[in-house]
């Protein structure tokens, strides 16, 4: 399992895997995005990948495993190596925002030292409102 930066040439596989999300940020993977994008690999092909935006508060924007690969350590091994990178970049803080009922992530984010900042009702909605769900930001010190 390794885990490294990603490559224009990893595009269509981060796009395949962009689309397992449920509300992913839209056209992410244009072209490799401003921040920090690392990809975990199998026999070399992206196969879980994290973006981060930078800033003095860095925003982990997306994390995602292809469910063949999930439970291996990957989305672990994933937010260590991304969170090392901000550090490194000079960030004070990062953040995140997940499903309230997304509890088995909130589990993991709470074991790397994330902590729960806020409930963001109705964070979650589509355009004509019909279908809304709560989040809640978890913020961690660098």
């Amino acid at each position: 399992m390794t885990v490294r930066a990603a490559t224009r040439a990893d595009l269509p596989a981060l796009r395949a895997l962009h689309g397992l999300l449920d509300a992913p940020v839209p056209d992410l993977f244009d072209d490799l995005p401003p921040g920090v994008t690392l990809v975990s690999t199998a026999d070399g092909v992206p196969v879980g990948y994290i973006h981060s935006f930078t800033g003095e508060v860095a925003h982990v924007a997306e994390l995602v495993v292809a469910p063949a690969h999930r439970r291996e350590g990957r989305g672990r091994r994933l937010f260590l190596a991304v969170l090392a990178r901000l550090r490194r970049e000079g960030c004070r803080a990062a953040e995140l925002v997940v499903a309230a009922e997304n509890t088995s992530a909130q589990a993991l984010y709470e074991e790397l030292g994330f902590a729960a900042d806020e409930r963001l009702e109705d964070y979650y909605g589509s355009a004509d409102g019909a279908e809304v769900g709560d989040a809640v930001r978890y913020r961690l010190q660098l």
